[in-house]
Formats: structure tokens, sequence, C-alpha cells
């Protein structure tokens, strides 16, 4: 069993980037679900939720990410995925929530589909590709 890592990058506004790695399972998801409950209490209602080093990922962090979604979703807010590996993106296909979740392959994409993050990123950085370089969210 793997432990679950998960870093907060900003927030920037109301928006926030969750970077999570390792497992998010039974035993991990409810990390997952403190933070986003967390972060929305704090007024942070505008959450990235990079995917990009997750292992693996169980029924009980889907219904982490859809509680998330919900949550963020009452207080006006978003909840979009970074997925760059075949094996976390075929589980959001096979359970169909790729029609819930917007999905982007970097944070940069998924920042320049949103207005409201462009508009947070560009009053903080100059650019989109500006703060995210400044944030270290740039592919390795």
């Amino acid at each position: 069993m793997q432990d679950i890592v998960i870093e907060v990058v900003g927030p920037v506004g109301d928006c926030a980037v969750l970077k999570v790695a390792g497992e998010v399972d039974v035993f991990t998801a409810p990390k997952l679900r403190e933070q986003i409950i967390d972060l929305a209490a704090k007024g942070t209602v505008h959450v990235i939720v990079d995917l990009g080093a997750v292992q693996f990922l169980d029924s009980t962090g889907l219904g982490v990410l859809v509680g998330g979604l919900k949550r963020l979703r009452t207080q006006d807010g978003s909840l979009a995925l970074v997925m760059t590996t075949d094996r976390i993106s075929r589980i959001f296909k096979i359970t169909g929530l790729t029609a819930v979740f917007a999905s982007h392959a970097s944070v940069q994409d998924a920042i320049a589909a949103d207005p409201h993050w462009t508009q947070a990123v560009e009053g903080e950085a100059g650019g989109v590709a500006e703060w995210v370089a400044q944030q270290g969210l740039t592919a390795a």
C-alpha cells in the first residue's frame, strides 16, 4: 500500500491546484476529501486536481472527486481534472465520468479552458503560461 501525497498550489483568488500523487483508495481518499472541504470552506471553489502522479484510483477515490465536484458547484465553483496516464483515464471512461468532469492533458490546458481561472492567473502573473511556470506546474 502506498500513501497519498497532496500538494496545494495557490490559491490564486478563489482558485487552487491539487497535485495528487500515490494511491487514492479507501484508506487515503479521506485525505483528499478533507483537502477539498478545507479549500471550499476558505472560499477556494475553483479547483484543478492533477492526477498525473496517481498510480491507483478506486471507487472511493472516484466518489470523493464526484462529491468534491458537487460541493464546489453548490458554491458556484468547479472541479477539473488533469489526467496524463491511460490507466487513470480509462477508469473515468469505463465509469462514464468523462461526461461529468472537465478533463485536460495538463494544468496549463485546464486553466486556459476556464475563463475564471484565466482571469485569476493573468491578474497574478500576466498570463497562464507564466503562472504555470512560476508554480512549477509545467510538464517534466
